[in-house]
């Protein structure tokens, strides 16, 4: 569940503190210097318009795609674009350069829309908390019950992770708080209630413990989300967030079923196994 856009002004005390308390916890190392500065410039200016097997047609220049891109207009198309940059090197290490090559657009075209890269990441946050958030609902309108729409939700997590540079979080703390915050205030807020209404859900209908204390949990659950990307604890190329996310959110559900929430958490992993 990732999802909600926080549309505030954050210039209260208590957010400012907030920003300065991340920016202190934030002295992981980072791993950027993995990725070669010429390596990237030239994996930029030879694959970006050709099909990369890691991310399927998106990056071809003549897949259905960028045929879609093309005719976007020109700031759903930056943000389109962007996104794809961003997700495949972080925040960071792209430049506007770069993401004019993207869109084969001019930076002056891109800055008549944009008038800095700061405004293209809070922008692309914001769209995709946006775009998740919709998702969120409609899945849990979809929903059989609790476990279900967790599982619903792993689906469009794994799919997601996929595909994410792990530098995307740590680049956001460090270099984009403003937006981090954000984030930070989404994840407290939108899925602290997504969570807590699940964990409910699942005690009414007899699939969860109901001797379990919500709140705490919830917060726990909630606590974990980020996990993943500590690069501390799993660091970059030995493990994969993806499958990091999916082994701490396995051992969060069995930790709250009951045997009646075992026996469907079976059954949703082996449906998983067969439409693989």
């Amino acid at each position: 569940m990732h999802c909600c856009i926080l549309n505030k002004s954050y210039k209260s005390a208590t957010q400012r503190c907030l920003i300065v308390v991340i920016l202190l916890g934030s002295k992981k190392k980072s791993l950027h210097n993995l990725i070669q500065p010429e390596v990237y410039q030239k994996d930029v200016e030879e694959n970006l318009f050709t099909k990369n097997k890691n991310y399927g047609n998106l990056l071809c220049e003549n897949s259905f795609h960028s045929f879609a891109a093309r005719n976007m207009e020109p700031r759903e198309r930056i943000l389109v674009k962007a996104h794809e940059l961003f997700n495949r090197y972080g925040f960071k290490r792209v430049t506007m350069d770069e993401i004019a090559l993207k869109t084969g657009m001019s930076k002056k075209t891109i800055y008549q829309c944009f008038a800095t890269k700061d405004e293209i990441v809070n922008a692309v946050v914001e769209e995709h908390l946006s775009k998740m958030v919709s998702v969120c609902e409609k899945h849990t309108g979809i929903s059989e019950n609790a476990i279900h729409e967790i599982f619903i939700n792993i689906d469009v997590t794994q799919e997601m992770l996929s595909e994410l540079n792990p530098d995307v979080f740590d680049d956001m703390v460090k270099f984009f708080p403003a937006v981090f915050v954000k984030l930070y205030l989404h994840k407290n807020e939108y899925l602290f209630k997504k969570v807590k209404n699940n964990i409910e859900w699942g005690i009414r209908d007899g699939y969860y413990r109901e001797e379990i204390n919500v709140d705490v949990i919830t917060r726990l659950r909630i606590e974990t989300l980020f996990f993943p990307f500590n690069q501390q604890i799993f660091p970059y190329g030995k493990y994969n967030v993806a499958d990091v996310e999916r082994e701490t959110l396995e051992h969060y559900i069995y930790g709250l079923a009951t045997p009646e929430g075992h026996a469907l958490i079976k059954k949703y992993k082996q449906q998983r196994l067969k439409n693989k």
